[in-house]
């Protein structure tokens, strides 16, 4: 009842200290099993590595790439906080957001929000503005391991629709150090309410360079049936950086991506494009 994967991914995007075009993920399906399932796992999984590997729950990194200079402290000690996306910015910002973002008045609600705080977000779609909110308020504090919750259903076409809050859906993503180790979520398995979700996200297509395309094949194969599952991706290089103190993932790649030197000084990470996310 369960299959994973580890294998090498390509994405074409651009270069940084945290990001490759080529990188190495694990990805795994468990039948029978939802989020909950998953966060006990990866908590059980990551705690139990940096355990084995360090002999404490607890360590260190330096990120300003000095070791000799300023030391952040990383707790792994399970079980990991979590944040409920919509509760967490509603308690940041002071307001109460629309029950249903896909909703006209959504958009105009997140823009203004944006504005607001001065966070700029280079597509208006919802799920953009949103994100960058997640971002800037967010993603920013979580230093130890943290999971962030109940993702809104226009950020996360292939998620199951929550059991509480047919607006949410049964997604986490798990945060570091402030960035993005682990992607994973309650499989999707209605085939009706996929089409419904690929049809939502072609419209949003020339505005959001992410918005996915449809794929009737994905969809017939649900026709045929899939248990309850739950689907799960973690980054292995970026598993790597934090446990080996590297800020640059070009420390943990034995042939990283590297642009030509202009013979002026060393090379430099190509920000044109925006990043990849980790899994």
């Amino acid at each position: 009842d369960r299959v994973y994967e580890i294998g090498r991914l390509f994405r074409n995007e651009g270069i940084d200290m945290t990001h490759n075009p080529e990188f190495t993920s694990c990805e795994f399906y468990w039948a029978y099993a939802d989020y909950d399932d998953l966060m006990t796992f990866t908590e059980e999984l990551l705690s139990s590595m940096v355990k084995e590997l360090t002999g404490s729950y607890k360590i260190a990194i330096h990120p300003d790439g000095d070791k000799e200079g300023r030391a952040v402290e990383i707790d792994f000690t399970p079980p990991f906080r979590r944040l409920p996306m919509i509760k967490s910015l509603e308690e940041k910002l002071g307001v109460k957001f629309p029950a249903d973002l896909s909703q006209p008045g959504a958009k105009e609600f997140l823009t203004d929000m944006c504005k607001k705080h001065k966070i700029e977000a280079d597509q208006p779609t919802p799920a953009k503005l949103l994100d960058k909110l997640v971002g800037e308020l967010l993603e920013v504090e979580c230093i130890h391991p943290t999971f962030i919750i109940d993702h809104p259903v226009i950020m996360s076409p292939l998620a199951k629709h929550h059991r509480h809050d047919p607006h949410l859906t049964e997604r986490f993503e798990l945060f570091v150090n402030t960035k993005e180790l682990c992607n994973a979520y309650t499989e999707l398995n209605d085939p009706v309410v996929q089409k419904e979700r690929f049809d939502a996200q072609m419209a949003q297509k020339g505005l959001d360079d992410e918005a996915m395309s449809k794929d009737d094949e994905f969809v017939t194969a649900l026709e045929y049936g899939l248990p309850p599952t739950a689907g799960w991706g973690m980054g292995i290089d970026r598993l790597c950086m934090m446990l080996t103190d590297s800020m640059n993932i070009k420390e943990v790649l034995l042939f990283p991506a590297m642009k030509p030197k202009d013979g002026s000084g060393p090379e430099a990470p190509d920000s044109s494009a925006g990043p990849s996310t980790a899994t």
